[in-house]
């Protein structure tokens, strides 16, 4: 008996395996799911600038990689009304800094960083949150940096508008790295700050903006393995309809929701020589991780041996592992 409506994902053209490079940009569903591959030691680069919710701003923070842009004192201000750091507008506060000179240091080196892991990737998992933006002085901002939301303008961008931005970032990302391919999702994780209905005009109008796109770019390259969409948010909206499935807010989804979710990810983009190698990583981990009671006893040094002689064996039989 079937108790809810399995979402079908189509056969994807490439694998991730261990000697993968994965890139994750966007909301914080881009945290999450790169969290899960970066327990399981794959390789991870995840929002150099913290979390960007918004097509637009996800598309000037790959403009900026793909430039290299040198970051300077006008790309920065001080936040005079609190705490006097120094922020980005472009960047989550993670990088900002209580000096000038340290927040630009960040900037330029997230990007250095950035461009080239991306220069490398294999793969590039964009989630797109939401398609409210909010603009200073017509510039679009990536954080608002919990500044007065009275000298914002804040504006739900069309299904166009949201479309061409999707379609110049999956361009820039092939600017910088002609062999990656992309990987559009919508995230799951509500915003009702827009309120229920805002929300889901911002969902509607994202998921047929990266439809619109994929049809754009995979037209002209007559390639179906450049560019994919991955169904996180259907499989939230239909196969976890519940709210056990959220955690405490009410918004967010609940770790349950969030390990379903890499497993039908890893069920589309693993063979299954990677998911058994990654079974393996796992049981590795967990003993690794055990619990020290006596740091000078003959059992943990025995322990120890173990993990080192484990670790080197797996690294030897799993290509790309990293265990170090």
């Amino acid at each position: 008996m079937e108790l809810s409506t399995r979402v079908n994902i189509p056969e994807s053209g490439f694998r991730i395996n261990y000697k993968s490079r994965l890139a994750f940009f966007g909301s914080c569903f881009a945290d999450n799911i790169s969290t899960q591959f970066a327990s399981r030691k794959f390789k991870v680069l995840t929002n150099p600038f913290g979390t960007v919710y918004n097509p637009l701003s996800i598309e000037r923070m790959l403009q900026n990689i793909a430039d290299g842009k040198a970051f300077g004192e006008q790309d920065v201000f001080k936040d005079e009304r609190s705490d006097g750091l120094w922020h980005c507008w472009d960047a989550h506060s993670s990088l900002s800094a209580s000096n000038r000179e340290e927040c630009i240091d960040n900037l330029n080196a997230a990007s250095a960083q950035a461009r080239e892991f991306l220069q490398h990737a294999d793969i590039a998992f964009i989630t797109i949150g939401s398609a409210f933006v909010y603009s200073l002085n017509g510039n679009i901002v990536a954080n608002c940096h919990r500044q007065d939301p009275r000298i914002f303008e804040r504006r739900l961008i069309s299904v166009e508008e949201a479309s061409q931005s999707i379609q110049r970032a999956a361009a820039l990302l092939r600017n910088i790295n002609r062999d990656i391919h992309i990987v559009f999702t919508v995230s799951p994780i509500r915003h009702l700050g827009d309120g229920a209905h805002g929300n889901n005009l911002s969902k509607a109008t994202v998921l047929l903006a990266a439809e619109k796109a994929m049809q754009e770019i995979a037209s002209p390259l007559a390639r179906n393995d450049v560019v994919e969409y991955f169904p996180s948010y259907e499989i939230m909206m239909d196969e976890l309809r519940d709210y056990r499935f959220y955690s405490d807010d009410m918004i967010h989804l609940s770790k349950t929701a969030e390990e379903y979710i890499f497993e039908r990810m890893v069920e589309t983009y693993c063979d299954s020589t990677t998911r058994e190698n990654m079974a393996k990583v796992e049981k590795f981990l967990k003993m690794a991780n055990h619990r020290i009671q006596d740091e000078n006893s003959t059992a943990t040094q025995e322990l120890k041996q173990k993990i080192k002689t484990q670790a080197t064996e797996l690294e030897k039989i799993i290509p790309g592992l990293n265990l170090s």
